[in-house]
């Protein structure tokens, strides 16, 4: 453990600011308070906080931060309160520590409620002070180096996969990427272990292999006299990508680990802005470049403040070699990202206006006032956070940073979210273009607008941003609760007709009281969407004899329809958009699983088939589009079913390869239901495996851990 003296060492050596009795105060409350606690690995409690303190101090934060992160768990933990921090240590330390608090609290709910209450409540704290996300971030770091010590294999995957969903894009997007990639990487190891072990051993036979060796020798030296030439001093070093960044780009590509060119990378500091383009031109002048490879975040920095330009050359051996170029001042913000900006020395906390200099905090703060479904709130604030960027402009000339595949619809959004709901048409570079076009780097792009403002339900299908993504969904919602409300009164009409009654509201009111609802529309909504028939509505307000459960209709017996019509029970098919009681059956050719994007195609006489929107079988319907049917998966239904998937994989013909197979598809609580052997050769078999999944992205869980199977060469989907 750190001593005391050693830690008021460690910030004295940045901060001549420092609090120093402060911070004696506070190691000796801290490690008074946790007193006999243990953590799991046996060790006093008080050495996590002391760990959480140093990693700050690695970070180069003020006393405060460094304060709280000493006392960040003695409220939640202890008998300490807020009002007794206040008093020994002021208002700020007071105001941290209880933000922290207020996250643990949520870890004793439900895993799914627990992860997205998080992530709202931590998005809150760091709007009001970014020095929240440095603790926190401090907290899981070192929650995760002793992640080995907890016993329940079910809670370590938890917490890495909302180390991997969470806390990594956050750290990324904070521009600290000393803890982004150590994070990334312990949570690889927990999700992922053969995947990390099978990279990190062919890693370790690359550093061995002399021709490896030699190209990194010889392009150090190659590089420093090229420079040196030029004029130029500066530091170079030598990097291998990290172990999960090239799982992701096997997993992106869909490649093998031998097929990947550039692994190595070199990093060249220099002197000023001046000199790294000097350097660039002295590079480029010595060795061809890779054509698209190029990428200048000097003059168009990423939104968490990353400077460097990136470029890719054929070094000796025709080796593919990524060099990255910035001053000093870039790499130290590289590392140590907002932390390197902010500067708390003589100030409580940041202020609101500081924070909201980051984009993409005042987005995903937007998103989440609006959410409706929480689960839907986290699905595209954690897409959105990983996105790489594309430049584009407003006429005017305003910048706006998009993720890249971003389309017009996006940009729109992005200007203002009355800009992309009134969004009809767009011109890109003075050309009109389709709503769905990717836009580009550099282009300039003009929105179209009329009013009202009508989002089309098809834009979410192509839109990459989560603000757009949920204005669209906030519209169609809206509009199917409109739709639900009038379905569900006329079907109640209908029925008291039936039964030789007038319709009358007052008498509903009756029902809507037992069922413990708000209004009557809540209840228009509910026999609209399903969950109750009009019948037994209308009976019981006849009778006055009603069995909640008998009468409600389960998500697992019903389609929602949001098509005008009667609704009724149908087939346990978990899909949207269906008018009752049609057929409707999962196509053969692509097996779509809950998660993929679907559509589905009438056939005369046997209903509607279900088809992922890639499926190669719908070219042949493209001139057909009044048999498509636009529909979705009832996502509630899914949870509890099994879907079948279809993998084509290429296995090493040796003892124990289909074995391996097997182990890892149970391991990832899939189940192989069926396997056919299409080829084999003395070395190879091919195979076609059919898997029982949840969907799509348990699926894709699966194929990643077959592709850290040594035995395994190839590994794709098959969707035909």
């Amino acid at each position: 453990m750190i001593r005391q003296y050693e830690l008021v060492d460690r910030v004295k050596s940045y901060d001549n600011a420092i609090k120093e009795d402060a911070l004696n105060r506070a190691y000796v409350f801290s490690m008074v308070a946790h007193g006999s606690q243990k953590r799991a690995s046996g060790d006093p409690y008080f050495s996590h906080p002391l760990e959480v303190a140093g990693i700050l101090t690695d970070l180069r934060l003020d006393s405060d931060t460094i304060i709280t992160g000493l006392l960040h768990d003695t409220v939640e933990d202890t008998v300490a309160t807020i009002d007794e921090i206040q008093v020994q240590f002021g208002e700020s330390v007071a105001r941290l520590v209880d933000g922290v608090t207020k996250l643990s609290k949520f870890e004793l709910q439900s895993a799914d409620k627990r992860q997205v209450e998080n992530f709202r409540k931590l998005l809150m704290a760091t709007s009001r002070d970014i020095r929240v996300l440095l603790v926190k971030l401090a907290d899981r770091l070192h929650n995760m180096r002793t992640l080995e010590f907890i016993v329940d294999s079910k809670k370590r995957e938890r917490i890495a996969r909302e180390t991997m969903d969470i806390y990594v894009p956050l750290a990324e997007r904070i521009g600290i990427h000393a803890i982004k990639n150590e994070l990334e990487d312990l949570a690889f190891a927990e999700l992922y272990p053969d995947a990390r072990n099978t990279i990190c051993k062919r890693l370790e036979f690359l550093r061995t292999e002399s021709i490896e060796t030699e190209v990194k020798a010889e392009i150090s030296v190659e590089l420093i006299n090229a420079l040196k030439n030029s004029g130029l001093v500066a530091e170079i070093s030598g990097r291998e990508k990290k172990p999960y960044s090239i799982w992701q780009k096997m997993q992106r590509q869909n490649v093998e680990f031998a097929q990947l060119s550039d692994i190595m990378a070199f990093r060249i500091v220099l002197k000023d802005i001046n000199q790294c383009y000097q350097a660039l031109g002295t590079i480029h002048g010595n060795y061809s470049c890779v054509p698209g490879r190029f990428k200048d975040y000097i003059s168009t920095p990423k939104r968490n403040g990353y400077q460097s330009i990136h470029t890719v050359i054929i070094g000796p051996h025709k080796r593919r070699i990524e060099v990255q170029i910035r001053t000093k001042e870039m790499d130290e913000a590289a590392e140590l990202g907002v932390a390197a900006h902010w500067q708390y020395k003589h100030k409580a906390s940041a202020t609101e206006k500081e924070i909201f200099e980051y984009r993409w905090v005042r987005e995903l703060l937007d998103i989440l006032e609006h959410a409706n479904d929480p689960d839907e709130f986290l699905e595209h604030t954690k897409l959105d956070l990983f996105q790489e960027q594309v430049f584009c402009f407003t006429p005017k000339g305003e910048l706006i940073a998009l993720p890249r595949g971003s389309t017009p619809v996006d940009f729109g959004y992005a200007v203002h979210s009355e800009v992309g709901d009134c969004c009809v048409g767009a011109k890109i570079n003075g050309r009109l273009v389709q709503l769905h076009t990717k836009l580009g780097n550099g282009d300039q792009v003009e929105i179209i607008t009329s009013k009202p403002g009508i989002p089309s339900p098809d834009w979410e299908k192509f839109v990459v941003t989560a603000k757009a993504r949920s204005r669209i969904r906030r519209f169609i919602k809206n509009k199917e609760q409109k739709e639900y409300q009038r379905l569900g009164k006329a079907m109640i009409e209908k029925s008291f007709s039936k039964f030789g009654f007038k319709f009358s509201e007052n008498a509903l009111e009756i029902i809507v009281a037992k069922l413990k609802m708000q209004n009557l529309n809540e209840l228009y909504i509910s026999v609209g969407r399903g969950n109750y028939t009009a019948n037994s509505i209308v009976e019981f307000v006849l009778n006055g004899e009603f069995d909640e459960n008998i009468n409600k209709v389960t998500s697992s017996n019903r389609v929602s329809s949001t098509l005008n019509g009667t609704n009724s029970m149908v087939d346990a098919i978990p899909i949207r958009g269906l008018i009752p009681g049609v057929a409707v059956h999962y196509s053969n050719c692509c097996h779509p699983l809950p998660g993929d994007r679907i559509v589905g195609i009438q056939t005369p006489g046997k209903g509607v088939a279900v088809h992922t929107i890639d499926c190669a079988s719908l070219e042949s319907f493209h001139e057909m589009p009044e048999r498509w049917v636009d529909i979705s998966w009832d996502l509630e239904s899914t949870a509890e079913m099994t879907h079948t998937g279809r993998l084509n994989l290429v296995v090493a013909n040796q003892r124990g390869g289909l074995a391996s197979v097997a182990t890892v598809v149970a391991n990832g609580l899939g189940n192989i239901t069926n396997l056919r052997i299409t080829g084999r050769t003395a070395t190879l078999m091919e195979m076609l495996l059919d898997i029982e999944v949840s969907d799509s992205k348990h699926l894709n869980d699966i194929m990643a851990s077959l592709r850290g199977i040594a035995a395994v060469s190839k590994v794709s989907r098959v969707i035909q």
